[in-house]
């Protein structure tokens, strides 16, 4: 029971201090940059598919299959509707984690002052940790497809438990590396795994709704700095 309250305590600690000015400067330019990297996808998808119909398909022992650029043209408005929908979760909760560190270091100022100040993460490091978190969240998400259709009414279930061990993972490692190091950090959430998993999964629930979560992950980076340091205590 004292884990959960723990978590719960750590998650209200972080969302009441959203008004917080260093917490909306992270949102704005996190919220900015997804949308401009799915804007992006999205043309880029659209240009490969008509780059695919700007000529005749033909398959082997077959020939010319001309109703096949028909079915790529009207996929442009499939992608359109749905690639962002699939993207906004994973790309905003890795480009949040680039801004980590700034979070962390405002949840600090309020809540332990009395803390001695870290070097920081170099910002190349956590460039290269957001483009690896982001990749492994949309291929687990690609491949847990396949659970969605096998398992249907769990669907919402394995989404959450999968994205909540990913989320958990990655940022309480983000969280707690600032202070005790890489090393230290994979040490301490292997102790702690099962709390750090419910904690992610908490912030799962909220990011299946498109465009509340654009904003879960600043909460979720706010949450697993109370949680680390509760758990390091």
């Amino acid at each position: 029971m004292g884990f959960r309250m723990m978590i719960l305590n750590s998650f209200f600690a972080a969302l009441g201090q959203i008004g917080d000015p260093k917490f909306r400067s992270v949102l704005f330019r996190g919220v900015g940059l997804t949308i401009a990297l799915l804007i992006a996808a999205c043309a880029a998808a659209i240009w490969l598919i008509n780059w695919l119909a700007s000529g005749e398909i033909s398959l082997p022992w077959i020939g010319a299959v001309p109703w096949l650029n028909d079915v790529l043209n009207y996929s442009g408005i499939f992608v359109v509707l749905v690639l962002p929908v699939f993207l906004m979760m994973p790309v905003a909760s890795a480009i949040i984690s680039m801004f980590l560190e700034e979070v962390a270091q405002a949840v600090e100022d309020k809540h332990y002052p009395a803390l001695p100040s870290v070097p920081g993460i170099p910002f190349s490091e956590g460039l290269r940790d957001a483009i690896s978190f982001m990749g492994v969240l949309i291929v687990a998400n690609l491949l847990a497809l396949v659970l969605y259709a096998i398992f249907t009414p769990l669907a919402p279930f394995i989404f959450w438990a999968m994205n909540g061990f990913l989320l958990g993972r990655e940022y309480f490692t983000l969280a707690a590396m600032r202070r005790i190091g890489r090393d230290g950090a994979r040490k301490l959430r292997a102790k702690h795994s099962a709390t750090i998993w419910m904690a992610g999964t908490l912030m799962a629930i909220p990011l299946s709704v498109p465009l509340v979560n654009l904003v879960i992950p600043i909460i979720g980076a706010a949450t697993f700095t109370h949680i680390y340091h509760k758990l390091s205590t």
